[in-house]
């Protein structure tokens, strides 16, 4: 019992952490414009990520596409990695490091936004995805930990979770991103 206890005061900490770091707020209300701004304009949102990322990355362009908290019309959001026949194709043909970035080559327009979750901010697919983006004017989102990694200098906006610990990363990144899509619902449809 006391080791559940520790874990939930863990994941309690960090986020008591990103209370008090103003640069962290204002970083995710300017993401809310940017993207009810993109919306507004006609423009996509991408997601990418590996692993329990790639989860929550899917998680929250569901919750654009489908629904947050209202009854509304589907907002155009999408996770990368879902065409599974895309991803093999490519991991296998190329490289498993040019999986997102060969698809924002394809698909990504100015103006859209691709954001990026990584624990480490280091994930070689998403680097380069970021790389390709600001090639092609896609606004970049990074969701990472404390560093920011590499994709701190690649990201318009980086939201860097004050912890090094990837499961207590991971549940801030699924709260940000579940704070963005209600200001984002609620800005965009009143």
């Amino acid at each position: 019992m006391e080791k559940i206890k520790q874990i939930i005061q863990a994941s309690i900490a960090t986020k008591q952490q990103m209370l008090k770091q103003e640069e962290l707020l204002s970083s995710i209300e300017q993401i809310v414009t940017v993207v009810t701004n993109a919306f507004k304009n006609g423009k996509r949102v991408y997601f990418c990520g590996n692993g329990g990322s790639a989860a929550d990355a899917q998680h929250l362009a569901a919750e654009f596409s489908g629904r947050f908290y209202t009854d509304r019309k589907a907002l155009p959001a999408e996770a990368l990695h879902c065409n599974t026949s895309y991803m093999t194709a490519v991991a296998n043909d190329y490289s498993y490091d040019v999986i997102y970035s060969r698809l924002i080559d394809g698909i990504g327009l100015p103006g859209d936004i691709l954001i990026g979750l990584s624990t480490s901010g280091n994930s070689k697919n998403i680097v380069m995805a970021f790389e390709v983006a600001r090639e092609k004017g896609v606004i970049t989102v990074g969701f990472t930990g404390s560093t920011g990694g590499k994709m701190k200098g690649l990201s318009d906006y980086l939201i860097n979770v004050p912890s090094t610990d990837t499961p207590r990363i991971q549940e801030s990144h699924i709260t940000v991103g579940h704070i963005i899509c209600q200001l984002v619902e609620e800005n965009y449809f009143g």
